[in-house]
């Protein structure tokens, strides 16, 4: 891509997507993932209402009436996006391709995330680790962030979301917000999951196009495989062709849905036609 093209696309989506960080997400963002923990401010005079179990006795002792000790939220996270960049994230019929809108998403949670003072780090993955940008703080690393988005180019085309995860699990030895971005059309993942869920924050955000959901009814079609790169002609026609395809499609959906809610992580769908605005402030309000 040339390089004009390209800064003009990153602009682009940093104007759009910080706009609604700014606006919409760094607030929610905030108060649905918490800090560390709580860290000792300052001492004060004890106030009508004030929890008693705060009472610093030392130095009331001292001054002879009763001081509290203040403690405040350890705010500083870490947010990790693991972003799947494997073939099957080209595809759309829409507008957009769904790696359009996985970007944008991935942009919009960095900002949030900025606004918050908070490192953010890029897990690229297909069935390899593509590539890892270590967690850092501010603008000019979120806009590598998002170049890095709009033009990496992955050396395989498959899926294997549970080396991802275990990447994750050897690279981040602190606890981490993690949002994995992707159309989850990979199996085998849920012991890797539970192993990095008992450390981590994780969100599973899966991106798709109402056009997957079902197969049309359009006869002898020519089709490829978007991973394996494998071109076959299906008979759309056959109803049990258009059934079998439904079962593969939900059987991955359902063991997405179920395997990131058994090991106590949150997930969102939202569709490349819909606000993924909307789902996500849903999302943060639920939690």
């Amino acid at each position: 891509m040339e390089t004009k093209d390209l800064l003009k696309k990153v602009r682009k989506i940093e104007i759009k997507t910080r706009r609604l960080s700014d606006h919409i997400f760094s607030g929610e963002y905030h108060t649905s993932f918490k800090g560390r923990g709580m860290t000792f401010s300052e001492v004060r005079q004890y106030q009508y209402g004030d929890d008693i179990r705060a009472i610093d006795w030392n130095v009331t002792a001292r001054y002879n009436e009763p001081y509290v000790k203040v403690f405040e939220e350890e705010r500083e996270l870490t947010m990790v996006l693991m972003v799947d960049i494997s073939g099957s994230e080209s595809f759309g019929t829409k507008s957009q391709f769904k790696k359009d809108i996985v970007t944008e998403i991935a942009a919009t949670m960095a900002f949030s995330a900025t606004q918050n003072n908070d490192k953010i780090g890029l897990i690229l993955f297909s069935d390899q680790i593509e590539l890892y940008i270590p967690p850092k703080k501010g603008r000019s690393h979120v806009l590598r962030i998002i170049r890095e988005l709009i033009e990496f180019q992955p050396k395989s085309h498959k899926t294997d979301l549970a080396q991802a995860l275990k990447f994750l699990s050897g690279t981040q030895k602190k606890k981490a917000i993690v949002f994995v971005i992707s159309d989850f059309m990979s199996d085998d993942y849920e012991q890797t999951l539970k192993i990095a869920s008992k450390k981590h924050d994780i969100t599973g955000i899966r991106v798709y196009d109402i056009r997957e959901e079902k197969m049309p009814n359009i006869g002898m079609v020519s089709m490829q495989d978007a991973e394996t790169g494998q071109v076959q002609w299906i008979n759309t026609s056959s109803k049990s062709v258009r059934l079998n395809y439904e079962k593969y499609y939900h059987d991955k959906i359902n063991y997405f849905k179920e395997t990131f809610s058994k090991s106590g992580s949150g997930v969102v769908n939202t569709r490349v036609d819909e606000s993924y605005v909307t789902k996500l402030l849903s999302y943060f309000k639920s939690r």
